[in-house]
């Protein structure tokens, strides 16, 4: 259980906010302004309310202060997200941040400069998240995708001040809780992806949750050749062929079925429209590879979702960046989005190729909730406790803080 901000008296007071705007840039301006966008309902309704809101977050990686790294390009586009200025420090801390906000009238919204410009933050120093804690009143943390990370700003800045979910880790938090925590049964889960390799925690937690796991991509190939299947010149990690046995032996003990393409799409290059042909898994050629799955697998999934009230998607089908390599990806996530237009299915998907591949499908907006989360997404996919979101659960043993009583 974590308080949202519906808990929060915020009218006169500092409500530090951490968003993530780390967005994609060139040339000193942003390119994609997603992330931006879907912080602004926090960020508007604090202000409506009454509160000096001070957006905490990160730009890129830098190593200490780095002009290129600084978060002034993202003035403009935060002032259009919000409808109004922002205004800037150029530090998060010390005396500029501290005019900066000594400035600020009830309703404004400040922008500091990045926190990863002190290596403190990702040292989750308690000095330094004291000193941050020192700039506000309250803590909102909106940023669920840099909830994995143990930093100042993510984690011990919210065991400081009172504290609260945004809408934007509200949201999230409460799609993620249907999709695993306690969902509509069946639950299915689409899993694609080059590697079984970089998914092993993810497949181990979700053999003992859903009822139906769906392997797509590179990684399919891999469970196929487990089985003695032939698949060509086809990515795989035939190095991973007893673990994928030992996930498949997981899944019976946990009356969790597997299912693996039944026809693939093969091509001798992996190239845009290169001569491709369906194949049987039991007929894939030597000399080709395997690039998606095959119609009747596409058809005998969505028949297979049809039968779910619930589906959770991370990674595609197949090479969905090149044609026609999409199409099994196209179909299913077309199929799920129809499901979830009709009240019939609860669709939760994010991390990874997955909002691209869902996004070229035309179906992104579609889905009952798409993360940009990332790791975060996939973390807690995998069953592990983000240090983020734990920081702002309220304990049976005490009270939240948050002088609300809306918890």
């Amino acid at each position: 259980m974590f308080r949202t901000i519906d808990a929060l008296d915020v009218k006169g007071k500092r409500v530090l906010v951490r968003a993530d705007l780390n967005v994609p840039a060139k040339d000193g301006k942003v390119t994609d302004t997603t992330r931006i966008d879907r912080s602004a309902a926090t960020l508007t309704e604090l202000a409506a309310k009454g509160a000096k809101v001070i957006i905490l977050t990160h730009f890129g990686r830098p190593k200490g202060v780095e002009a290129k790294y600084s978060q002034k390009l993202l003035l403009e586009p935060l002032a259009k997200a919000v409808g109004k200025p922002v205004a800037w420090a150029d530090d998060c801390i010390g005396p500029a941040a501290e005019a900066a906000i000594a400035a600020m009238k009830d309703g404004d919204t400040l922008l500091l400069e990045n926190v990863r410009f002190h290596p403190e933050e990702e040292k989750n120093d308690p000095a330094f998240a004291k000193t941050l804690a020192g700039l506000g009143d309250i803590y909102v943390n909106d940023a669920f995708s840099t909830a994995h990370r143990a930093h100042a700003s993510t984690e011990a800045l919210a065991r400081l001040l009172p504290s609260a979910a945004g809408r934007l880790m509200q949201a999230e938090l409460e799609a993620l809780a249907k999709a695993l925590g306690s969902p509509e049964k069946p639950v299915a889960a689409v899993v694609g992806g080059a590697k079984v390799s970089t998914k092993l925690d993810l497949l181990g937690n979700l053999v003992s949750r859903v009822d139906y796991l769906i392997i797509g991509g590179g990684m399919a190939n891999t469970f196929l050749f487990a089985q003695g299947k032939s698949v060509g010149k086809s990515l795989c990690e035939k190095e991973m062929a007893d673990t994928a046995r030992e996930i498949i032996e997981k899944a019976k003990a946990a009356h969790c079925h597997i299912v693996l393409p039944v026809d693939v799409v093969v091509a001798t290059e992996f190239a845009e429209n290169a001569p491709n042909k369906v194949v049987s898994i039991n007929a894939v050629p030597d000399d080709m590879m395997i690039l998606d799955a095959g119609p009747a697998s596409a058809e005998a999934i969505i028949d297979r979702i049809g039968g779910c009230k619930t589906l959770v998607w991370n990674g595609p089908m197949g090479a969905f960046e090149i044609k026609p390599f999409d199409a099994a990806t196209n179909a299913v996530a077309q199929a799920a989005a129809q499901r979830t237009a009709q009240g019939k299915l609860l669709t939760v998907a994010g991390g990874g190729d997955t909002v691209a591949a869902l996004a070229a499908a035309g179906v992104e907006d579609k889905f009952s909730y798409v993360s940009t989360a990332g790791g975060a997404f996939l973390e807690w996919l995998e069953g592990k406790t983000l240090p983020g979101v734990a920081a702002l659960e309220i304990k049976a043993s005490g009270g939240c803080g948050c002088g609300g009583g809306h918890c």
